[in-house]
């Protein structure tokens, strides 16, 4: 049962559905401000709960409508057998059971379409065939021509009768059979009637038990066809010799017909059935057969117009046989309700045996079934926002990453919060880590070797936090290891891919919500959901019970549970609750992400090269001129002198180096994106149109180059005039690393048409991940601070509150300083962290950092007295 299914009315149903979502995100807004939850993560766990409250008041909401969509196209193909959920009070709901009823009645239609057909065409190939064979004979003169001729009138008399038992029953199913009422004189009907049967020649007897002068009203004909009818079908399912009985009486303001024969008798389970068109049962064949299998359904069709009832009733005592009983009023109604022979209503519908199904295409978007399945799921709003570009394949529920996700999530909330990075993250990105390398192995068995490299670069990356204390490298280090994950689980070969990927993410909470619904569902549809809620919350009371009983009994144990477990205080506890959906929240959509990854990198239509070559080599040649022009004024700066310089810009050298470090950056990505459009215009068809690309390109990188080497002795020489800090030497390693994807972007140009350029995005992301690692490698804070006090050694300058303001990492190296700046640079150590917060940098620092004296003489603050040139700031 679905939380809103007893609400009656679908606008109050989306009122509360908004006012709910609105209250919890203002509630869950309010306890995360309160807390000091960072923005960053308060706001996606506030919206995460909304939705999730969202999903699951809307359950079952809509899901009637898809699936009655789905269901109509299944109808369109001929298949009936559907039926959609309709247990709601709503207007949804109500529709759901009039579609079902729909469904239902034209399946009886088409059931009886086909029954019909090929009924009516074995009861015509009978008498025809026989007709045949008659006049044939007649033909070739054999056998006696009175017997030959009275045969083939018997067999067109039979074929006379089902054609006018057809059109009776086209004129029911048409509304045009009109009831013609006059006073009968029901004994001599019955006499006409019986006088009509004993002409087939039937061995058996008729008796008449009728009352005298017993006149009722009704139309002679219908009644007559209905008695002989029923007359009809009690003689070919008598034995030979047999008796048929026919009684008729009063009762009070009706009147009883009674047809009793000495058959085999029906069944009680089969005396409904035998009412439907072609309703004849099998056993009627094999006691005399040649019925239509419609004068059981034109009687009930009679007695229906008349305003009667007809049924087959239990045999008299002493007896054996069918009986039949109609019961009609003595004045039919002025407007009879009809019962359509076609039983689609419940009092008439039996069980009967399913009629051949023809042969039906299949296609593959729809599902086999009325209900969804992990293969072929209901579709939802979110097919039509996501499109072509991000379709749900339907994958199944995965409860083991599921689990998996609520381990990451708890494991953030009790080792990430009120911690700095350390053992404790390096634990929680593993885990999730695990549980995402775990989703893309559920799709590909065998990892890709792309694969199998980002999983070690994102394991290589994760474990910097063990051992750089250095918040900025650690936190570049980990964005770079969540980048490398999700690639390797969407297979991202091109730039755009990539970025695509970064955006997949934080959709796939929304693209995912089918997929977990799947996932809880599959437990639940088990049988397993109520165990698995029972076993999960009788095991946390269990832990906690029986834990603080133990802890607090026990004083070696107690000890224990405080060094492994994290503290758990109240003021914290918000920041872990809301540290632990944001955890799950993640890993779940990175889990979506590699079980059903989106379509990043479809194949674009073939670039159309221009027709003539100076419509690429003109602009990529204009750009050829401005870096040579750049080159020029670089080696005038260089070769004319630092005097020169001063007279041209009035500018230092120092200065000059610095001004347009960050333009030549841009520059240098720029010519990436140069290279890439040429190539792609650029035709190759001849040995000159590859040719000139070349010497283009080729120049074009060659210069790129150059202005690399340029910016980086640009860099250099910055920093010996101004000093070393991180992003100084960050910024250096970006550059170099974009003079190598220059290089690669010429190689990819050149190699267009032989191994095309697809790798160049998973170049650029694995060599940007090598890059860090090797930053991270050289202890970029314990460099940067060598680096500065070398230079003071040789300078004596030192910016003293720069180096203050440096990691753990960069302990070692500022021992080195002499005592009166060791004080200056060196923090006191108030660090009370737990072993979660271990890291190699921190360990090394333990024990170098001095409780701080102020310097001999001064009471001062140590930024006051200490030495700084106030340069390092970029």
């Amino acid at each position: 049962m679905t939380p809103l299914e007893r609400v009656s009315s679908i606008k109050v149903k989306l009122g509360l559905l908004v006012a709910a979502s609105a209250l919890v995100a203002a509630v869950v807004a309010s306890v995360g401000r309160l807390a000091g939850v960072s923005p960053w993560m308060s706001i996606p766990v506030t919206i995460g709960i909304a939705l999730a409250v969202t999903q699951l008041l809307a359950a079952g909401m809509t899901s009637p409508l898809r699936q009655m969509t789905l269901a109509a196209r299944r109808m369109a193909r001929g298949d009936y057998s559907v039926s959609v959920p309709a247990g709601g009070a709503d207007e949804v709901g109500q529709l759901g059971r009039a579609f079902n009823t729909m469904a239902s009645d034209l399946g009886a239609v088409d059931r009886q379409r086909r029954d019909l057909v090929a009924n009516v065409s074995h009861e015509l190939r009978t008498p025809l065939a026989a007709l045949t064979v008659v006049l044939e004979n007649l033909v070739d003169g054999v056998g006696s021509e009175p017997a030959a001729l009275q045969t083939a009138l018997g067999q067109a008399e039979r074929l006379s009768r089902l054609v006018e038992d057809l059109l009776d029953l086209a004129r029911v199913d048409a509304g045009k059979a009109p009831l013609s009422t006059s006073s009968v004189d029901l004994g001599q009907l019955l006499e006409t009637c019986v006088a009509e049967v004993r002409a087939d020649a039937r061995e058996v007897t008729y008796e008449i038990e009728a009352p005298a002068e017993l006149v009722v009203d009704a139309d002679p004909d219908r009644l007559s066809q209905l008695v002989v009818n029923l007359l009809d079908n009690a003689a070919r399912h008598s034995p030979r010799g047999g008796a048929v009985t026919v009684r008729a009486g009063a009762d009070g303001e009706r009147y009883h017909l009674e047809v009793l024969d000495s058959g085999p008798g029906i069944a009680a389970a089969d005396r409904a059935r035998v009412f439907e068109p072609f309703g004849t049962l099998s056993a009627s064949a094999d006691d005399g057969g040649g019925g239509t299998g419609l004068g059981l359904a034109i009687a009930r069709w009679v007695t229906d117009l008349h305003g009667g009832t007809i049924a087959f009733l239990d045999p008299l005592a002493g007896s054996a046989g069918a009986r039949v009983r109609v019961d009609l009023p003595l004045r039919p109604p002025a407007r009879p309700v009809l019962t359509p022979l076609t039983p689609n209503h419940e009092e008439h519908a039996m069980p009967t045996p399913p009629a051949a199904e023809p042969a039906r295409p299949t296609e593959p978007d729809l599902a086999e079934t009325s209900g969804p399945s992990p293969a072929n799921p209901t579709p939802s709003v979110l097919d039509d926002i996501f499109g072509t570009y991000w379709p749900d394949t339907g994958v199944g529920g995965r409860f083991g990453l599921f689990v998996g996700a609520v381990v990451a999530g708890l494991l953030g909330g009790l080792l990430i919060p009120d911690r700095n990075a350390g053992l404790g993250t390096v634990i929680v990105l593993l885990a999730a880590g695990a549980v995402v390398m775990l989703a893309g192995k559920q799709v590909s068995r065998r990892p890709s070797g792309f694969q199998m490299v980002c999983y070690v670069l994102f394991a290589l990356l994760s474990s910097v936090a063990v051992f750089r204390d250095a918040e900025w490298i650690v936190a570049l280090c980990l964005v770079t290891a969540i980048a490398v994950l999700l690639c390797a689980s969407t297979g991202a070969k091109t730039l755009l891919g990539i970025m695509l990927t970064g955006i997949s993410w934080p959709l796939a909470g929304l693209r995912g919500i089918p997929w977990v619904g799947r996932t809880l569902t599959s437990v639940s549809g088990n049988g397993h959901g109520a165990a698995v809620a029972r076993t999960t919350v009788l095991s946390l009371l269990g832990l906690v019970i029986f834990g603080l009983l133990f802890t607090t009994a026990d004083a070696m144990l107690g000890s224990w549970v405080d060094r492994f477990v994290p503290d758990v205080r109240p003021d914290t506890f918000a920041a872990r609750i809301f540290m632990t959906v944001f955890v799950f929240g993640v890993v779940l959509g990175a889990a979506y992400l590699a079980v059903n990854p989106p379509r990043i990198d479809r194949s674009e239509r073939a670039s159309q090269p221009v027709a003539n070559r100076y419509e690429w080599l003109a602009p990529v040649g204009v750009v050829v001129a401005v870096f040579a022009a750049f080159l020029i004024a670089q080696a005038t700066a260089v070769f004319g002198g630092e005097d020169h310089l001063r007279a041209t810009t009035g500018l230092t050298y120092a200065e000059y180096v610095h001004q347009g470090f960050g333009q030549l950056t841009v520059a240098t990505a720029l010519t990436l994106l140069v290279i890439w459009a040429a190539a792609r215009k650029a035709p190759v068809e001849t040995v000159a149109d590859r040719l000139w690309l070349r010497i283009a390109l080729g120049l074009l990188a060659a210069e790129a180059l150059v202005v690399v080497g340029s910016a980086l002795y640009r860099m250099h020489l910055y920093q010996e005039a101004y000093g070393f800090t991180q992003l100084r030497l960050l910024v250096d390693v970006f550059e170099a690393w974009l003079g190598l994807l220059v290089i690669a972007g010429l190689v990819a140009a050149v190699a267009r048409g032989i191994a095309g350029g697809a790798w160049l995005g998973r170049f650029a992301l694995v060599s940007g991940a090598i890059a860090l690692i090797g930053i991270a490698a050289i202890n970029p804070d314990a460099w940067t601070a060598e680096h500065n006090i070398a230079r003071y050694e040789e300078t004596g300058k030192i910016d003293t509150v720069y180096l203050r303001g440096l990691s753990d990492d960069a302990v070692p190296a500022l021992k080195k300083l002499p005592a009166d700046l060791r004080r200056c640079v060196l923090a006191p150590d108030e660090r009370t962290g737990d072993w979660l917060e271990w890291n190699l940098g921190r360990e090394r620092a333990d024990g170098m950092t001095p409780t701080y004296d102020p310097p001999i003489g001064s009471e001062a603050d140590p930024a006051a007295v200490c030495p700084s040139e106030n340069r390092y700031v970029d």
